[in-house]
């Protein structure tokens, strides 16, 4: 790709954290609930009122940078940072400026051209702000909910290594799962629980010292989709790469510097809100009223070790280790709860493709049908591997078994309960099954010229019929070479 107009892209992704109360007060973090009741005088911002820090909030962002390979510094310090909203009523919010308590990371991403590497600039801790909601209809007022306010957020920069929207999404994708991999966040963004700001220019080839040289930078702020961000970057690179070519001269970042602008998301357009705000708009201070983050080496340390596979480490290993197909694997371990499950089932029944079946074809199938996670699936994997066993010896063939597999699920029994209660143990007596094709045959003479005449598809029927015919209960392998030898091959 050449450099001249290449899309350069950082983001600025914030995620809600997952405790149980806020950042820096005793209330209790829920969402869908009434508007302002959950508020105390501190996320109020009333006079004279104390911040005392969240400790699962610190262990959950040091848990998240870590996993982005990012140094944990020895001090990290809050600051205040200044700007008036009608959702923060301190008119400050508490955040970590120069001293953040991770820095230079990095996460690998696997895109449609190949692996790339977004290198992290910084992972730092601050506070959500309400939630303004808008009157419809062209209605000329708001209303705010500070239920949000003080909320613990996670906010992760990375370099400007994204050049593409599809680099932007997947990188997004990717930093969800890893959160949701640890626990450390629900990342529900239908709840406003991961948010995503990339900042968009084009490089413009370099000055007279070969340094490069960047159309105005635009942030485009508060998407709340994968969809949205494609969409939001994708245009962004189209109208800067239209504005440049129209002002070449003019349409540059010394001239015109960082703006920030809105989504519309029905239109699929991006508006102006105000120009960028610089580090010095803010009035950034150190917080007076707390005190600085400084970690234990030997804390750090233990929780690196406790960190589990991460996503893309454990879809290589299923690829390697089980010979899935790249598809598989990366379905499979999509979410930790999914990757635990297929593995313990694998283990008992000792085949790993098999049990990938199983998962892809059924216990998918089911969730995304009821819209559950997998441990609201009413099955567990001894009870799968019990099921998947049957059908590998044997006992019952994988239609039945699938019939099996929703009936254990409706009524809460046992594989080997339900065949044994419903007679379903599969046969493979060749005279028994034999008696069955030629009946068969004889009830279904076209289909039967019709193979002969050469028409294979019909083959595929006369299966069908016979076993139809058995009432699921003979062995497909023993129908299938019975009526290979009495067509004639």
């Amino acid at each position: 790709m050449s450099a001249d107009l290449l899309p350069t892209i950082g983001l600025e992704v914030h995620m809600h954290l997952k405790t149980c109360t806020k950042m820096f007060c005793g209330c209790k973090v829920e969402y869908d609930v009434r508007p302002n009741s959950n508020v105390c005088p501190v996320c109020l911002g009333m006079p004279g009122v104390l911040p005392v820090m969240n400790r699962r909030a610190v262990e959950l962002a040091v848990r998240m940078a870590l996993a982005l390979n990012c140094t944990i510094p020895d001090l990290a310090k809050w600051d205040r940072k200044h700007y008036y909203y009608p959702d923060l009523p301190k008119n400050y919010q508490i955040s970590e400026y120069d001293q953040p308590l991770g820095v230079k990371g990095y996460l690998d991403i696997e895109t449609s051209k190949g692996p790339r590497r977004i290198g992290i600039i910084r992972v730092h801790l601050e506070e959500d702000a309400g939630k303004l909601m808008h009157a419809e209809g062209g209605g000329n007022y708001s209303v705010v909910d500070l239920n949000r306010t003080g909320t613990p957020l996670l906010e992760v920069v990375s370099e400007p290594d994204v050049h593409s929207a599809e680099e932007a999404r997947v990188y997004g994708e990717a930093l969800r799962q890893l959160a949701v991999y640890l626990g450390v966040g629900d990342c529900n963004m239908q709840l406003g629980q991961m948010r995503f700001e990339p900042n968009i220019s084009l490089c413009i080839g370099a000055d007279a010292r070969g340094q490069p040289r960047y159309t105005p930078i635009s942030e485009i702020k508060n998407l709340n989709s994968f969809r949205s961000l494609e969409r939001a970057v994708d245009f962004e690179i189209a109208r800067h790469r239209e504005e440049y070519e129209t002002a070449p001269a003019d349409y540059t970042l010394e001239k015109q510097g960082k703006s920030t602008r809105g989504w519309r998301d029905d239109e699929g357009t991006s508006f102006l809100q105000r120009s960028k705000e610089e580090a010095h708009d803010y009035r950034y201070f150190p917080e007076p009223d707390l005190v600085p983050f400084v970690p234990d080496r030997q804390w750090v340390d233990e929780m690196r070790k406790e960190l589990p596979e991460l996503p893309e480490k454990r879809r290589r290993r299923f690829i390697s280790d089980y010979g899935l197909p790249e598809y598989d694997a990366g379905v499979l371990t999509a979410e930790r709860t999914v990757a635990d499950f297929y593995e313990a089932v694998a283990g008992l029944v000792n085949d790993a493709k098999a049990a990938s079946n199983w998962m892809m074809q059924d216990v998918m199938r089911v969730m995304n049908e009821r819209k559950i996670a997998i441990a609201e699936l009413p099955l567990r994997p001894p009870g799968l591997a019990e099921l998947i066993t049957l059908v590998k010896q044997g006992a019952i063939n994988r239609n039945t078994g699938a019939e099996v597999f929703n009936k254990m699920l409706a009524t809460g029994k046992s594989a080997g309960q339900i065949v044994k209660e419903e007679g379903l143990v599969q046969t493979s007596d060749e005279s028994e099954i034999e008696a069955i094709v030629d009946k068969v045959l004889a009830a279904n003479a076209k289909i039967t010229e019709d193979y002969k005449g050469g028409k294979k598809a019909a083959f595929g029927r006369l299966m069908g019929e016979s076993m139809k015919a058995s009432g699921g209960k003979a062995n497909p392998q023993v129908v299938k070479a019975i009526l290979t030898r009495k067509l004639g091959g």
